[in-house]
This record gives C-alpha cells, structure tokens and sequence, in this order.
C-alpha cells in the first residue's frame, strides 16, 4: 500500500499540475511533510488524506490502491 500511495500522490500532483508546495498550502502542512509522503518517509493522517483526494478529484481508495478506478464520485 505504500509504494502505491506514493506513486499515486506523485502522479496525480503531476497530472493537475501543481507542485509540492502548492498542494501543501492546500492541505495546510508544510511543503517538507507533503515531500515526506510522496517518498513515504511518512503517511499521512486520514483528514489530510481526504484534503488530497479532494484536490486531485479521485477517491482514496484510489490513492491507497484499493481501486484502480479514479472515479471520486462512488
């Protein structure tokens, strides 16, 4: 699960176009923590996890690999 959050942190951070430091402003932490989950030295608690699906408009279940369906509307 892991690897797979980190990838799909990255990649969608890529696919909307922001940088580290944007999406950090968004989910109010520091551009270093988000850095920290994207290497996955860290993983971030639930409420900023759901602040990160929301900016890239997927689910979590996406972004743990639970699903490969993007779809945030289910």
């Amino acid at each position: 699960m892991k690897k797979t959050l980190s990838k799909r942190l990255k990649e969608c951070r890529k696919e909307k176009g922001y940088t580290q430091g944007q999406v950090a402003i968004y989910c109010d932490i520091t551009e270093k923590a988000y850095q920290n989950y994207e290497l996955m030295t860290r993983e971030p608690k639930i409420e900023i996890l759901i602040k990160i699906a929301d900016l890239f408009d997927v689910s979590i279940d996406y972004l743990v690999g639970r699903t490969e369906s993007k779809d945030a509307s289910r």
